[in-house]
This record gives C-alpha cells, sequence and structure tokens, in this order.
C-alpha cells in the first residue's frame, strides 16, 4: 500500500490554521457577531476549504527516464500537480488493454455510445448517441484524434459509467505506483481534481510499454479512417524524430502542451515527459533536446534509479530553469535554454493557487463551446452568424466543402448563444491555429467572411 503524500494529521493542522485565521480577521472586523456564529458554521466553512485543498498549477516539469532500467536522466519539478490533459487517456487505454488481456474484451467487439459520450467536446470522432464503436477504432480514435467521446464509449462500457471508470483508473493508478494522481474522467477534460505528476506519467508510460507491450505499436499509428475522414495523430513528433514511436500529447487551457514520448535508439529506449509548454512546436522542439541529451549521455551516468530520486515538489520554476540549463550544458546551447527558460518562467503560478480556480468557466454566451481537450488541434474558423440553426450549419458545411482537404481533420459545428433570442455561429472546429489561419485567409480570398476563434482561450480563459 502506498502512503499517501498529504497525510490526515498534515491536512488537519492545516485546516486548524485556516480557521484560526478566521476567527481572528472576524474577531476584529465583527466583535459582537463572531460570539453568535456557532461551530456548525466553522465545520461548514472547514468543509469548502478541504475541498478545495488540493493545489494544481500549470508549471513547467520535464523528465527523461531509461524505460528498461528506469535510470533518471533528466529531472525538474517531477512531482509538481497538474492538469494532465488527454495524457489521461494513456491510462484510460491502459484499463482497456488489460480488459483485453482477461479476455473480457475483444478487438472486435462493439460498444454502445450513449448521449452523454456523444456530447464531448473535441477533439472527437462525431459519433452518434444509438450507433456502436468497435473496440479497436476506438484504440485507434484515442491514439490518433485524442477522441473524448471514444474514451468516455470506453469508460462507460468497461465500468458502467465514466465516473465509475475513474475510479478504477485511480485505483489502477496506486496499484502502478502513482501517488499523486486522481482521474475524475476518462478523457482528460478538465474537471478537478484530475491532476497527475510528471513522475506519475513517467510511471505509467513504463508500465504501458513494459505491462501491454503487444498493445504498444497501436501509439506509433500516423492516421487513421474513420467513417471517411483521415484522422491524423496529433503527435507530430514521431515525423520528425529519429526513433519516435509514440505516446500521447495533451493539451487545455489549464495546463500547457503537454507530452510524453518515447524514442529508440540502438536498442535503447528513452521516456520523456513534458509538461507546460507555451505552444505544440516549443514542447516537441523541446522534447528533442532533452532525448538527444538523454541519448547523449552513456547509460549508467546519472547514477539515480526512479525509485531513488528524492521528492521534488517543492522546486522552484527559477531552479527549474537553472536545472534544465544543466542538463542541457553538452547540448544545442542557446536554443536550446530560451526554450527552457519561456517555459519554465511562463508557466510558473502562486504555491497558493487552488484546483478550483484553475477550473476554466463556461462560456459566456457559446453553450456548445465547451473548454475541450482538442491538444493542439483547439482552433476553430467562424463564417457567420444566423438567426436560424439550420442556415448556420448549411453556412459551415459550405466552408468545409469549399476548404476540402486543408480542413479534413476538423469538423462541422454550429454554436448557440443563450438567452432569448439565440444566435447559431457557424463553425470549423478542431483545427491547428496555422490551418486556421490558412483557411480563413483562403475564404477571405473568395470574399466570404471568416475569422479566427481559440476555444481555448476565448473558453477556457476568458
Amino acid at each position: 500500500m502506498v502512503n499517501s503524500t498529504f497525510s490526515s494529521s498534515s491536512h488537519a493542522r492545516q485546516q486548524d490554521v485556516k480557521l484560526s485565521a478566521c476567527k481572528v480577521i472576524l474577531s476584529y472586523l465583527f466583535p459582537a457577531a463572531l460570539r453568535r456564529i456557532t461551530s456548525s458554521l466553522f465545520i461548514i466553512g472547514a468543509i469548502v476549504i478541504a475541498g478545495a485543498a488540493t493545489p494544481a498549477q500549470a508549471k513547467y516539469a520535464s523528465m527523461v527516464v531509461d524505460a528498461d532500467t528506469g535510470e533518471v536522466l533528466h529531472a525538474v519539478n517531477v512531482d509538481q500537480r497538474n492538469f494532465p490533459a488527454s495524457l489521461t487517456k494513456i491510462m484510460t487505454l491502459y484499463l482497456l488493454f488489460d480488459e483485453l488481456d482477461s479476455g473480457h474484451l475483444h478487438m472486435t467487439d462493439r460498444m454502445p455510445i450513449s448521449a452523454h459520450a456523444a456530447a464531448q467536446a473535441p477533439s472527437k470522432l462525431g459519433l452518434e448517441p444509438g450507433d456502436s464503436l468497435k473496440v479497436e477504432d476506438a484504440i485507434l480514435g484515442i491514439v490518433t484524434k485524442s477522441a473524448n467521446d471514444a474514451a468516455v464509449t470506453v469508460a462507460e462500457f468497461i465500468g458502467g459509467s465514466e465516473s465509475g471508470f475513474a475510479e478504477k483508473m485511480t485505483r489502477k493508478a496506486r496499484e502502478l505506483g502513482m501517488r499523486q494522481t486522481e482521474f475524475r474522467n476518462a478523457s482528460g477534460l478538465p474537471r478537478p481534481p484530475n491532476v497527475s505528476t510528471a513522475r506519475d506519467m513517467m510511471t505509467l508510460a513504463r508500465a504501458m510499454i513494459h505491462n501491454h507491450a503487444k498493445y504498444y505499436h497501436y501509439f506509433s499509428t500516423r492516421e487513421f479512417v474513420y467513417n471517411g475522414q483521415v484522422m491524423r495523430n496529433h503527435n507530430h513528433l514521431m515525423e520528425h524524430y529519429t526513433g519516435a514511436d509514440g505516446i500521447k500529447t495533451g493539451y487545455i487551457a489549464a495546463s500547457g502542451f503537454n507530452l510524453v514520448e518515447s524514442a529508440k535508439r540502438d536498442g535503447r529506449r528513452l521516456i520523456g515527459v513534458v509538461f507546460g509548454g507555451q505552444s505544440a512546436a516549443a514542447r516537441d522542439r523541446h522534447m528533442a533536446h532533452l532525448l538527444d541529451a538523454a541519448f547523449a549521455r552513456p547509460a549508467g551516468a546519472s547514477g539515480v534509479e526512479m525509485a531513488q530520486l528524492p521528492d521534488q515538489a517543492e522546486e522552484s520554476a527559477t531552479t527549474a530553469s537553472g536545472a534544465a540549463q544543466q542538463i542541457n550544458a553538452d547540448d544545442t546551447g542557446a536554443d536550446t535554454r530560451a526554450v527552457m527558460r519561456a517555459m519554465a518562467s511562463a508557466k510558473a503560478a502562486p504555491a497558493a493557487r487552488k484546483i478550483a480556480k484553475a477550473r476554466p468557466p463556461k462560456a459566456a454566451d457559446d453553450s456548445d463551446d465547451a473548454a475541450g481537450d482538442a491538444d493542439e488541434d483547439n482552433w476553430a474558423i467562424q463564417v457567420g452568424a444566423y438567426s436560424q440553426s439550420a442556415k448556420a450549419r448549411s453556412a459551415a458545411e459550405a466552408a468545409f466543402r469549399k476548404l476540402g482537404k486543408l480542413v479534413a481533420d476538423g469538423e462541422v459545428s454550429v454554436a448557440r448563444s443563450k438567452g432569448r433570442h439565440h444566435i447559431y455561429r457557424a463553425r470549423v472546429i478542431g483545427l491547428p491555429e496555422n490551418t486556421a489561419h490558412k483557411a480563413c485567409s483562403r475564404l477571405n480570398k473568395s470574399h466570404m467572411a471568416c475569422k479566427v476563434i481559440n476555444l481555448g482561450v476565448n473558453v477556457a480563459t476568458k
């Protein structure tokens, strides 16, 4: 049994301190009223404080480990709790592979699609309630498109409900030694306290490669065709980095750009984890530098294994930047250090920040624009606003057809505003930023109205 990082006695002491501070402030401001406040109110206050006590900061963290030996080749802020975003789906697939190994599930089995699964925010396959999804298609959709609707379909089929499946995910995390991870859903969409750490994600990645080696090849899938649409893998580092063969990207506004990557060279496999990237490109570039530096070091050079690595929860962003520069001292120099400094400093957050404050608020006007974990494909184009939903959909579909292959990975969406008089916004969503800008440029040249929208900013951080 793994001991909890936050012991109950320590937690109780923290609550006593907070409640004492509340009493002092109240006695100063309202001395008469304080005498009339019952102890039950303080109990309620303690419950509220306890519910918001677990921190999750969108802060830089990184780690590189030898997959076979567990040798730590690089480690910065590895115990800093962050939102894992779609890295969560590694555990979703781990439990799915467990079911396949046990014989309870088969690749050709079909899983029913619920209204809840179909309603998930992008990225998604566009599943319809009442239909079904083949197990192997779910795997490929999750690996390539990072499909939230497919992840929830898996969760409901195995766990009975998504919440029941999330409990299984957390239990499996403890079984594997992931001490600081809590799962609340199967997709990684922002639902505090759905949190993890670089160390825990490294533990999960190693377990995936070792315990489910016969399924690991799915993470190398470059593209997947579903219902006539080509779904391309969000893990673009596999296209550019020699030896890279998986495993998962992740992005929500509250987490930044995350990545777990594995690469094999000359019979040696390394795994890297990066949390808090400023962009998909910067994250990928930084991961490449970390892996290059680690491959350049001879095996056994660090003398430290994962089990021996001390906790690093208190490491500051400044220390992180310095440590990262040190590990890459023999690397390509200025470019690496610039990326490191930008990622480490810009994502630092106050230690007192609560999960509740990291929760992205719902959109003020677009009920259909949930904050979706679309990795870097969190951009959209809007081609008009209409008083009727049918007209909006027709306009979005016309733009989708006109743009053709450029937006093949996207999907038509109609976002309805709240209020008595609805406005329906015609959009193509699920696009990378550069694709969204190219799409609008092409439409503008044809004298069609178009604007680029960052759903992560407009919704998740508004």
